[in-house]
């Protein structure tokens, strides 16, 4: 257990890190200006937008998707690198280290596929003071059609061979940011962990068109009339990213020092990711959706966690949960949960039915009736509770002083019934239910042993290659 106060301070491919909030390589850190401002609200570190031979961006650049109400669900951008020049840059990195040494500056860099070209941005970058070098191998829009960006993530050869080229110059640690536009991420992973790489940062931006208007047909963001596939990020792509950073760090050919990124907003997040691997986390869409000063509630939080967890140090919690991912073929096929419905928080809404007769397999049913009414009961005993019964909703209220539990009661006949023999627990009524823990997921314990589908095609209970089980009567 940890005595006193976690600490957030951490080493990231030998570099001392106060915390391991970043902001990403993006709009958020294009300037010395914004990222002295970000480092005065707490981030730990920043990696500048990649510098390279200055570009000119179009109008607009950005789009979204919003989802139930909350606004920037998934953030699309066809915004290029820095579209101000390397010796801007690169003086303003200088000012920022000399004001701010104990913080980490890591320069974004992207290139022509030269190898004068990259020693000539690298010594310079690190001349200026970087802490770093990232190397932008992701950028799926613009720069790829220039053979750069994704051109190079996506094919291990150049991944390599361009790492290979920063490392004959850098003194400081090389990052390979990876593009998620592949088939098997831990391709490119590999390819850069034999050039020489120190670290990883993944993932970049997903290849995305995010919608079109109805009414002109023209794709967003609108550039007089026009657009083009952008890249993706936000909230909506962080179960993409959990997963290809997993992938990632449960290779032992393609795992080296991680840096996180993917929709990542909040100490929830960033734990996460954590969990899986990484050492830091990059921050880029919720930064510029509510600004620089999110990161003090992503301190407190994290902090508070690993004070709860009995963590001092994020070193102590890095990688808990991959042990645990493991694949299909390999879980407890005797494992059963089942749906449990509790009548006293049930509000008669009837999702989980719906849900399961449409899209599950059919075991919630509507079959449930009250007790046989009282014919004893007297006009004014009737009217009496039917009174009850409209001022007293059976929805819970928050201001009962109960944890939103009142005495109101929902009719026995809209409170769905779970078969529980045909129940595969798949968890989807539990998902669609409005009430927290009105509905659980509970063990059925079956007395059986642990069994997975390889241990059942080991012994020879079903034929390799098919799912027909085999009889054990022979």
């Amino acid at each position: 257990m940890a005595k006193g106060r976690p600490t957030l301070a951490s080493t990231f491919c030998g570099i001392e890190c106060m915390n391991p909030f970043w902001l990403a390589s993006a709009p958020p850190t294009n300037c010395g200006e914004q990222i002295m401002r970000a480092f005065d609200a707490g981030w730990g570190g920043a990696v500048w937008k990649t510098i390279g031979e200055p570009i000119t961006n179009v109008s607009s650049r950005y789009s979204s998707i919003d989802w139930e109400g909350r606004r920037m669900m998934g953030f699309n951008n066809i915004e290029l690198i820095s579209d101000r020049p390397i010796e801007v840059n690169l003086q303003e990195i200088a000012e920022v280290k000399r004001r701010y040494p104990k913080h980490v500056v890591i320069a974004s860099l992207m290139v022509e596929s030269k190898r004068e070209s990259w020693h000539e941005i690298v010594q310079r970058a690190e001349d200026a003071g970087a802490d770093g070098l990232e190397l932008n191998f992701g950028c799926p829009h613009g720069m790829s059609e220039r053979g750069m960006g994704s051109a190079v993530g996506q094919v291990p050869e150049y991944c390599e061979q361009i790492t290979g080229w920063v490392k004959e110059k850098a003194r400081t640690p090389v990052i390979v940011k990876l593009t998620p536009n592949i088939s098997d991420i831990r391709i490119p992973a590999r390819a850069a962990k034999q050039g020489g790489a120190d670290a990883l940062s993944a993932i970049n931006t997903i290849n995305s068109i995010t919608g079109i208007d109805l009414d002109t047909f023209q794709p967003n963001p609108n550039v007089d009339g026009k657009s083009s596939h952008g890249g993706y990020c936000g909230p909506a792509v962080k179960p993409i990213a959990l997963n290809m950073v997993q992938q990632i760090q449960a290779d032992a050919t393609s795992a080296l020092p991680l840096s996180g990124i993917g929709g990542i907003g909040s100490w929830r997040d960033a734990a996460e990711f954590i969990l899986l691997g990484c050492s830091t986390v990059q921050v880029c869409t919720a930064a510029m959706h509510y600004g620089y000063r999110i990161v003090e509630d992503m301190q407190d939080g994290l902090l508070n966690w690993m004070a709860e967890k009995g963590f001092a140090t994020i070193e102590d919690f890095r990688g808990l949960s991959l042990p645990n991912v493991h694949e299909w073929k390999q879980l407890n096929l005797n494992y059963q949960i089942v749906a449990r419905i509790h009548e006293d928080l049930c509000i008669g809404c009837q999702l989980c039915y719906t849900a399961c007769w449409d899209g599950a397999h059919q075991c919630i049913h509507l079959d449930r009736t009250s007790p046989a009414p009282d014919t004893t009961r007297t006009p004014k005993m009737v009217e009496a509770e039917s009174a009850r019964r409209i001022s007293t909703t059976p929805i819970p209220k928050l201001d009962s002083g109960t944890s939103g539990r009142t005495n109101a009661i929902t009719p026995l006949e809209r409170i769905p019934r779970v078969d529980e023999h045909h129940c595969v627990g798949c968890n989807l009524c539990s998902l669609v239910c409005p009430v927290e823990n009105c509905i659980t997921m509970e063990r059925i314990d079956k007395d059986l042993p642990f069994e997975s589908w390889e241990e059942r095609v080991a012994k020879g209970l079903v034929a390799t290659g098919t799912g027909e089980v085999m009889s054990t009567n022979t």
